[in-house]
Formats: C-alpha cells, structure tokens, sequence
C-alpha cells in the first residue's frame, strides 16, 4: 500500500491521464441519473486537483493553476446538478478553458525542460494531449451558448451534451474524422479547425521530440 502511494506521489500525471480515462470510460454509465451525475462532477474536482497537483512538478507558476483550478471546481460541481443552465455552462467553460490550456502548457514545458525521458514524462505526454481535448471541449460547449445550433449529430439538432463535445474533440484533435458530431456554424468550424491544427502540431513537436530523445539515448 505504502509503496503504491509513493508511485502515485512520483507519478502525477499518469493519475491525471488515468482520471481523464475513467471519466471517458464511466460517463456513459453514470450521465442518467442525479446521483451519477454527482460522482462524475466529484470525478471531474479530482481530475483538476490532479492536474493542479501535475502542475506543481513543472517548472512553470503553480499558482496559476490553483487560481484557475479553485473556481473550475466549484463549477463543476454546479455544472453535474445545472447542466442545461446557459449561463453555468459558459462560466464553466470560460474557467475551465483557460486551465486547462495553461495545464498543458506547464506539461509541454516540463517535457522540453531537459533532454532525459523519465517514466513520468511519458505519461505527461498522453496527460497533455488528453488535457488538449478536454480544453477544447469546453470551448465547444461555451460557444454553442454564444452561437446556438453550432453542431449537429444524429441524434438531432440543438445543443450537443458535454460528452459528445469531447467525443468530437478527441476525434478532431487525433485527425481520425470519426465523429458523428459536426460543427455547421462558421464560428464553431473555426475552433474545430483550430483543434485540427493543434492536433498536428503537438504530434509533430512532442511526440517527435521524444521519440527522438530516447532513440538518442538507446
């Protein structure tokens, strides 16, 4: 047990990574009832409590995170009771946005930091790119309150649920064009087209970077 938290302790990005995975893997399980949605907003504190914890590791202003990260967990426990509440929907996405972006950018700048590929780096590699979709998922979510009928899915018209949002982000953001969620707004087609150009970029920086780094050192 004792030897299993200090891993933990060493390792904090890979439990942001695992948060972010068991949110993506419980969602479907638990967005029906209130009480579901409770323990996916106690999930989604954790997620940026792990990140703000991330953070800390990276030579970057830990404070700004805990700035940011305070108010987004206070709404996202608002947003698992008031989901469709506009106005919870967009603060929550206007705090959330810029914490995330700035969680990644601390833990791109702590895989740039030396030219040594440790265990955590690695996990920071997949923690940054998920943190990425996340971001840009709640910046899909804000603008469908500022320009309503941004996106379309099968399911119909009107506004799309968190979870298709980021369905839609990580398919955009990994180029793999699998989403069955589409943005038909102008504005909504810029962000996505954003997305798709961060999505290359952070392949081609990080990932290579890294491959290049442990191809060096073996």
């Amino acid at each position: 047990m004792l030897r299993s938290l200090r891993a933990v302790q060493s390792h904090p990005s890979a439990l942001l990574l695992g948060l972010q995975l068991l949110v993506i893997l419980a969602y479907p399980f638990l967005d029906a009832s209130t009480s579901g949605r409770a323990v996916l907003g106690a999930v989604q504190v954790s997620v940026v409590l792990a990140a703000t914890w991330a953070v800390r590791r990276t030579p970057t202003l830990s404070w700004v995170a805990v700035v940011f990260g305070a108010p987004a967990v206070v709404f996202s426990v608002l947003e698992a009771f008031a989901s469709q509440t506009s106005w919870v929907v967009l603060v929550s996405a206007l705090l959330h946005v810029p914490f995330y972006l700035f969680v990644s950018y601390a833990l791109i700048r702590y895989l740039f930091h030396d030219d040594k590929v440790t265990r955590d780096e690695l996990f920071a590699t997949g923690a940054a790119f998920t943190v990425v979709a996340w971001a840009f998922a709640y910046v899909y979510a804000g603008a469908q309150v500022v320009w309503p009928d941004s996106f379309i899915a099968h399911g119909g018209e009107g506004p799309r649920p968190w979870f298709e949002l980021l369905y839609l982000s990580f398919t955009t953001l990994t180029s793999v064009g699998l989403s069955d969620v589409a943005p038909i707004d102008d504005h909504a087609r810029s962000l996505v087209m954003l997305e798709q150009v961060t999505g290359v970029f952070y392949v081609a920086l990080v990932v290579a970077r890294l491959v290049g780094l442990t191809a060096r050192r073996a």
